[in-house]
């Protein structure tokens, strides 16, 4: 089809070589998608008042078209704010350590926790989780620390947060840019992100066995000195500063505890009477620990209810089949039942005001860690002609340009009518928008050419759309570049960030490619 192309088609087109210019520079790319929104309803309007207009409209579009999506992550982070609060968050990966017995056993316990948590709760809240409760079992088990960062950063940061099938922000951003249907989106990139991840794993395991060692309490000691070496070990031993004199304070009563110096020590121990308010304070505690077990058991119940009841209603009709945008509601219904229960549980006479507390801490992580998109997606929304024309002040009943579809359709002489090809670019796109150390601002640029390229070649823009997904996150997510979340997975695991993020790369490049050329067959 000839594409007659306008000044505002190549502002466009440049705006799109700029913002992938600027994220090989490692540089953010808030400002150049600002600009180019600008710049490209300037020149389709001639316009100045319609160009400084698009910079509010574009964000506002974008805003309401991913609100949802921000509101889900918001609810599931309070969520856990207050189970942090209670302690319940550690007691949910505990039984995991019994099995943890030796290196293999550590690196599949490893994966498999890290995996839930994050493919439920996304990866930062579970590397701390486990950084706390479980990294320091598998040391000693005899895992290498390089192992246990690349087991954390494969499952969490790659595998779960590629796929993102429960809270579905991923595939929305995909689906909602390429023009299809987010529950397709998210069932091809669960399998994609299956494969990429079992075969980074399988990877990393035979690489890593070697330096495997027998469990012993000194493989322990010697992992945390790295820590704390500078600052020596914090209290007890020969030169704990404390003095020898202690006295344990139970809320306002004191429960002498002995003086080295007092023959009657241990009979004083003994002998010490507990006050009333010791007693409360003790039975306080108590109901404490029996809550935070009850929501420790409840949390994950919940949620596995909640899985069968999905996979009931896909594969039978027994149920109503739910779709992206009520399967991600009821997660955070889910979540907002969980969170007035814990923060009722934790503070009765004013869980109202915690429970605001912990909603608002949960917006303002939701704005931190996917603000940022609004505006570049606000960019992309401009040449899709299902928002431009809000964005450009259109009338309501005006149909908006379609400025990157007309791209593509008129390079489509030039371009090699090859889904392979187009696939393995379409990856590649995607692992360079993930420069940016995110892993989703590139979402909305693969999901575009995604819709516009799949007719083209004669494949379901689903499909690409999930490759470009694979590319963005597994690369920006917190596998491939050192200034993503996996500075974290470093910090814990207590290994350079750099050299973990060169020991992921074959692995996880490995997987990507495999799973892009099983996909051009399968799907």
């Amino acid at each position: 089809m000839d594409v007659s192309l306008t000044a505002a088609h190549w502002v466009y087109l440049g705006g799109i070589i700029v913002i992938l210019g600027t994220m090989l520079m490692r540089k953010n790319i808030v400002v150049p998608a600002v600009i180019g929104t600008f710049l490209t309803a300037f020149v389709f309007s001639d316009s100045l008042v319609t160009g400084l207009a698009s910079i509010f409209n574009a964000s506002l579009v974008a805003a309401r078209e991913l609100f949802n999506i921000f509101l889900i992550i918001s609810l599931v982070t309070a969520m856990l704010g207050a189970l942090r609060q209670m302690g319940a968050d550690r007691l949910m990966v505990a039984p995991f350590r019994r099995v943890m017995r030796g290196g293999t056993s550590s690196f599949i316990v490893l994966a498999v926790v890290t995996y839930t948590i994050s493919l439920f709760f996304w990866p930062t809240p579970a590397v701390p989780l486990i950084g706390a409760v479980l990294i320091p079992v598998a040391i000693r088990a005899g895992l290498p620390p390089m192992a246990v960062g690349m087991a954390i950063a494969i499952c969490g940061q790659g595998m779960a947060l590629s796929s993102d099938y429960i809270i579905k922000v991923a595939p929305g951003l995909s689906a909602k840019s390429a023009g299809v249907d987010p529950d397709v989106v998210a069932d091809r990139a669960l399998v994609m992100s299956l494969i990429v991840g079992v075969t980074a794993l399988l990877i990393a395991y035979f690489t890593q066995r070697r330096h495997m060692r027998r469990p012993a309490p000194e493989l322990l000691t010697d992992w945390e000195s790295r820590a704390e070496s500078d600052f020596g070990k914090p209290g007890g031993g020969a030169s704990d500063p404390r003095p020898a004199d202690t006295t344990t304070t139970v809320g306002s009563g004191a429960v002498a505890t002995g003086s080295p110096t007092s023959p009657a020590s241990p009979t004083t121990v003994l002998a010490a009477p507990v006050t009333a308010s010791a007693r409360q304070v003790i039975d306080e505690t108590f109901k404490s620990i029996r809550a935070a077990k009850t929501f420790a058991v409840l949390v994950p119940t919940a949620y596995l209810a909640f899985i069968v009841y999905l996979l009931v209603g896909k594969f039978t009709d027994l149920v109503p089949d739910l779709k992206g945008g009520d399967a991600a509601a009821m997660v955070g219904g889910i979540a907002a039942l969980i969170l007035f229960a814990a923060a009722a549980t934790n503070d009765k006479k004013g869980f109202l005001e915690t429970t605001s507390e912990h909603l608002i801490d949960g917006l303002v992580f939701a704005f931190k860690a996917m603000g940022i998109v609004i505006p570049i997606a606000g960019f992309f929304f401009i040449g899709n002609g299902d928002f431009s024309a809000a964005i450009l002040g259109l009338p309501a009943d005006a149909t908006g340009p379609t400025l990157l579809f007309d791209l593509v359709n008129a390079a489509q002489s030039h371009l090699p009518q090859n889904s392979l090809v187009t696939s393995f670019g379409i990856l590649g796109i995607g692992m360079i928008a993930g420069l940016e150390g995110s892993g989703f601002t590139g979402l909305p640029l693969t999901g575009s050419l995604s819709g516009a390229l799949g007719p083209a070649v004669g494949m379901d823009p689903a499909t690409l759309a999930a490759i470009g997904q694979m590319g963005n996150i597994w690369s920006g997510g917190g596998t491939l570049v050192a200034w993503s979340s996996l500075i974290a997975v470093a910090g814990f695991a207590r290994v350079p960030v750099l050299e973990l993020a060169r020991k992921c790369f074959v692995p996880v490049v490995s997987g990507l490619v495999l799973s892009t050329a099983l996909s051009v067959l399968i799907f």
